[in-house]
């Protein structure tokens, strides 16, 4: 008996491996959960951890071994172009996230981007690391090799469930799916002789196999200019075809736009280097091969070389026949000066990705986006799909929302986005308030300046993500990071309701007008034109009442929200600090006042005293901070801390002689000179 123990033993743990929830040997098995995470890239990994941290039933499903598994392949020429900005000479770890692309959001403060790579621009390979190490430390919920290849939903009286069925027919059934799969299905234009040409996803890496080559790229975005540099030096000319000129992400503001980490082919054009841009529709070009390969021509032409020409120059319309093309076919027959009449080597398609749709029943569908060319899902200002409730879209997917205008394609965009979505589950599902912060109104001038020079969310998502600040008198309650296309929804989405005395929204933007972002007089730094700056900085919008859906639709052109009551602009600054007594903080506290419709200076308690005899209504600040002794708002663990300190006499002390209990002891320790202590009940 003793002998076999060992292989009973063995027996019995094979038996629970297999029946383990990470194996699928049983076929017709359903697993509920209450959240599906789709995917365990950055947006799935981040909203694992939300979930993770609020106790919730939930599962990361990946149908890859590890996360990130985008990164294993792309950016091909393995650069991210995400800035990893280390130092950046303050401690503060909120304001660092303004200049770290790359870290999610978590309450570890070592668990940042910076433990895997120190370079500026990272290489593509320590990301994966990265959110493996992310995924670990916290203890996420993952499941590893599970390809869903059919989401569909169900709808009962009471409910509507989404079923995920995997590679092995295994049912994961959940009340919300939240769908964080990213962009990866390679972004394709049909058109006469598409078959030709080679996608970024496959084409070779190495610059040695293009050498000598004429090469002709498809795209003007970041993937085309990435894939033209590593080949600059080897081939003998580039040229990039598209139908938009190039977008400058400095020059709009758009991350996504050409980054100047990739844009040395704009040098080697402009200073006529054998490369060049070139503009027309994809739709109507034609990639094919000569018919006649000429001798008299072979020592110039290589066999299997490739034309570009134009749709109406095609003769037998009707036949489409795309493997060649006559002499009088080609552009340079019709216009000698035709830019691309030499033949190229290979043509490759570099246009970027869209959402796998594939995978949604017509009862899980999300529909297209109106915008990026139907390429992302359709979502609601606080990123549920269009049309199917209880599936949320989050990360580069979820994009539609702020598309070629802010920073919610990437990472540190959408970990903030992926935030705000969880705070929507959280009162919907568990009935818990969107997170807020009650102050006193005579704090609210510090509490703002304080988010405008640290808070990293709003300054990365600017124009999408906001401040919310529900004005109540003499206190307020201030709401971080509020979708703000979504304001006319406040009360459902988050619980928190607007009073008669209004709101002020806080959000970060740029300046509408276009202008030389290079030039003698790009900035603005005169306080009383600051309406006319053009960087980044702070505006707060008050309104006497919430705006509506109607009020929100017909904004005006290029506004983030509708036409307040009053708006304040803080002028740009060149540090993004925003704490010049005079440029920022008197205009802010004047526009406080006006919202607010009190006096909102701090004052010495003779001037207090002066108020309050001669002014039926003495300023906020000597009404809550002389009058009731409350100069620090009470809070009980303010409290806790100052008696721990000895700052406050406690019940159990014995009177010393001679203490004064209008003041806290250590200033009669320290011979401070103590007044009349007379108390005005009024």
């Amino acid at each position: 008996m003793e002998s076999s123990l060992p292989y009973y033993i063995l027996f019995i743990l094979i038996g629970c491996v297999q029946s383990s929830p990470g194996n699928h040997h049983h076929h017709n098995g359903t697993r509920l959960y209450q959240y599906c995470v789709l995917g365990a890239g950055p947006a799935g990994l981040q909203m694992g951890y939300f979930l993770h941290k609020a106790k919730r039933d939930y599962i990361i499903l990946e149908r890859n071994s590890g996360p990130g598994s985008f990164f294993h392949k792309y950016p091909r020429h393995r650069k991210l172009i995400s800035i990893n900005k280390i130092h950046t000479g303050r401690q503060n770890r909120e304001f660092n996230l303004r200049h770290d692309w790359n870290s999610l959001l978590s309450d570890k403060p070592d668990l940042l981007f910076k433990r895997v790579s120190s370079e500026f621009y990272p290489p593509a390979d320590s990301f994966p690391i990265y959110l493996s190490m992310f995924e670990k430390e916290l203890g996420l919920k993952v499941q590893y090799g599970v390809d869903v290849g059919r989401i569909r939903a169900v709808q009962s009286a009471t409910s509507r469930k989404y079923i995920l069925t995997d590679q092995y027919g295994t049912d994961y059934t959940c009340s919300v799916l939240l769908v964080a799969t990213g962009l990866w299905v390679p972004q394709k234009v049909e058109f006469v002789g598409s078959e030709l040409v080679e996608g970024y996803e496959s084409i070779s890496t190495n610059p040695e196999d293009y050498r000598n080559q004429a090469v002709l790229i498809l795209g003007k975005g970041n993937s085309a200019f990435e894939t033209a540099q590593s080949i600059l030096g080897s081939a003998s000319r580039v040229h990039m075809l598209s139908s938009s000129p190039v977008r400058l992400a400095w020059q709009t503001h758009y991350v996504g736009d050409l980054r100047a980490v990739n844009n040395e082919l704009l040098d080697t054009y402009q200073l006529k280097s054998l490369d060049g841009l070139v503009e027309a529709r994809l739709e109507k070009i034609v990639i094919a091969q000569r018919k006649e390969q000429s001798r008299r021509r072979s020592g110039k032409e290589k066999k299997g070389q490739l034309y570009l020409t134009l749709n109406k120059y095609l003769q037998n319309q009707e036949e489409k026949n795309n493997s060649g093309v006559t002499g009088e076919e080609l552009p340079g027959f019709h216009h000698d000066n035709f830019s691309m009449r030499k033949p190229y080597d290979r043509v490759i398609r570099c246009l970027g990705f869209r959402f796998n749709f594939s995978i949604f029943d017509s009862s899980a569908c999300p529909p297209n986006s109106e915008n990026a060319k139907g390429r992302l899902p359709g979502v609601t200002a606080w990123y549920e799909g269009k049309s199917t409730p209880g599936l949320f879209v989050l990360g580069t997917a979820a994009h539609s929302r702020d598309y070629r205008a802010s920073a919610g394609g990437f990472v540190h965009g959408f970990r903030y986005t992926v935030r705000a979505v969880h705070r929507v589950l959280e009162w919907r599902y568990h009935g818990k308030k969107w997170p807020s912060t009650r102050l006193s109104t005579s704090q609210l001038q510090s509490w703002i300046l304080k988010r405008v020079g640290e808070a990293s969310g709003p300054y990365q998502m600017f124009e999408v993500l906001g401040d919310v600040i529900l004005l109540r008198g003499s206190h307020c309650e201030y709401l971080e990071e509020f979708p703000l296309q979504a304001l006319p929804q406040l009360t459902s989405l988050s619980g928190r309701e607007a009073s008669d005395h209004g709101l002020i929204v806080l959000l970060m933007q740029y300046g509408k007008k276009k202008i030389d972002f290079l030039g003698r007089n790009r900035a603005e730094t005169d306080w009383t034109k600051a309406w006319k700056s053009n960087f980044l900085h702070p505006v707060l919008y008050y309104y006497d009442t919430l705006p509506t859906d109607e009020d929100m639709k017909f904004r005006p052109h290029g506004w983030p929200l509708p036409r307040p009551k009053a708006i304040h602009h803080m002028v740009e600054d060149f540090l993004t600090e925003w704490d010049g007594p005079v440029s920022h903080i008197q205009p802010l506290r004047r526009f406080l006042e006006h919202a607010v419709q009190t006096d909102l200076r701090a004052f010495y308690a003779e001037s207090c005293f002066r108020f309050s005899l001669t002014h039926r209504k003495p300023p906020i600040f000597c009404q809550r901070g002389y009058l009731k002794q409350q100069g620090v708002v009470p809070n009980h663990q303010l409290w806790q801390d100052v008696h721990a300190a000895g700052l406050t006499p406690t019940e159990a002390e014995p009177d010393t002689p001679g203490a004064d209990h209008t003041f806290p002891p250590y200033l009669t320790r320290a011979g401070a000179s103590v007044s009349s202590g007379l108390k005005l009940d009024l």
